[in-house]
């Protein structure tokens, strides 16, 4: 039968690493935050370093679009939950280590509870909200988190909220506009890009849990892999972000394959797209149409309990649309078309 020190061998034998390091890598709990482009390889080299205890949160499926850059995914996955297969593929590369699945989404109500649970923090999270979210929730916990994100041919990584360090926010005070922010889906995104940031993100985990290097706390790495430029960015820590005790309830803008994934999980969801009728014959993902402006003279056609998702061009319609229902106990969604 193998044992640890067979299969870690190599890297056991590294200058300044050794089986103090690996039993570092054993026992910790890091929770890794999204199974997509970055999340993959991130998982797979953690689970193959020895990490011994890893969970992963995400609420989507496997989609057609996720194969040619999210290879821990083949076509036979197609429709089921990334965090569930991500466990199955991952308890194959290594099935000594423990894996746990958390197949939703993250949110200022679950946040706090399932960061308590792991030592360190993974965000390969695809929008602004959740890494918000992720850097509150961190903060307030206390929690060292490892950040990366792609776009085009660009990539970033850093370290937030290490021994004292700056947290997002202090490099990010705020939030752009959901409008002015495009995703892969739009801008389009070469397979080899999130593998890249994604294994780099593996090594910053690596070296916080066993302390083998310099960690980039307060660092910024870009990476653009066309003109093949990788530079680091030095950022201060302001003080008044470590003041934070609330997490922030923020309506997360959800794009057309999200949707989907929703209906295809909670098939009671009602799907109402509030763009003209014009707009709604050229192009739809199904639902029923009743444009914005007639909205407050149909509201008879989509009462009852069941969650609404409210879907517009850009997600501004979506919103007033929201805001009407503002009062009622229900779920209320909304989206935006890819």
């Amino acid at each position: 039968m193998l044992t640890d020190r067979e299969y870690y061998d190599r890297q056991i034998k590294l200058t300044g690493f050794g089986e103090s390091a690996q039993k570092k890598l054993q026992q910790a709990r890091v929770l890794v935050i999204g199974a997509g482009g970055l999340g993959c390889p991130t998982l797979q080299y953690l689970a193959t370093a020895g990490v011994g205890h890893i969970g992963i949160i995400d609420g989507d499926l496997v989609a057609v679009h996720n194969l040619h850059r999210q290879i821990l995914f083949s076509r036979e996955d197609i429709g089921h939950s990334k965090a569930s297969v991500a466990v199955k593929k991952l308890k194959q590369l290594q099935p000594a280590i423990q894996l746990k699945s958390h197949p939703f989404s993250l949110s200022a109500e679950n946040a706090l509870d399932i960061i308590s649970q792991y030592d360190l923090i993974v965000d390969g999270s695809d929008n602004f909200n959740t890494r918000y979210l992720v850097n509150d929730a961190c903060v307030i916990s206390g929690k060292a988190f490892v950040s990366g994100a792609v776009n085009d041919y660009t990539g970033q990584l850093s370290v937030f909220n290490y021994n004292e360090g700056p947290t997002y926010r202090c490099l990010y005070p705020d939030a752009p506009d959901p409008d002015y922010c495009h995703s892969c889906s739009i801008n389009g995104i070469l397979n080899v890009l999130p593998g890249i940031v994604g294994l780099l993100m593996a090594n910053e985990v690596i070296k916080v849990v066993t302390t083998y290097g310099d960690v980039l706390s307060g660092k910024l790495l870009t990476i653009d892999i066309q003109k093949n430029r990788y530079q680091t960015i030095s950022f201060a820590v302001d003080p008044n972000n470590k003041k934070i005790n609330t997490l922030k309830h923020h309506k997360h803008v959800m794009h057309s394959h999200e949707v989907l994934t929703y209906q295809r999980l909670n098939p009671n969801t009602l799907l109402v797209d509030v763009r003209e009728d014009w707009e709604f014959e050229e192009k739809n993902i199904g639902g029923i149409n009743i444009p914005l402006y007639e909205l407050p003279h149909r509201i008879s056609e989509i009462e009852g309990n069941h969650p609404i998702i409210f879907l517009c061009q850009s997600g501004l319609r979506s919103k007033q649309a929201a805001a009407l229902f503002k009062n009622e106990n229900r779920q209320i969604m909304i989206a935006k078309l890819d």
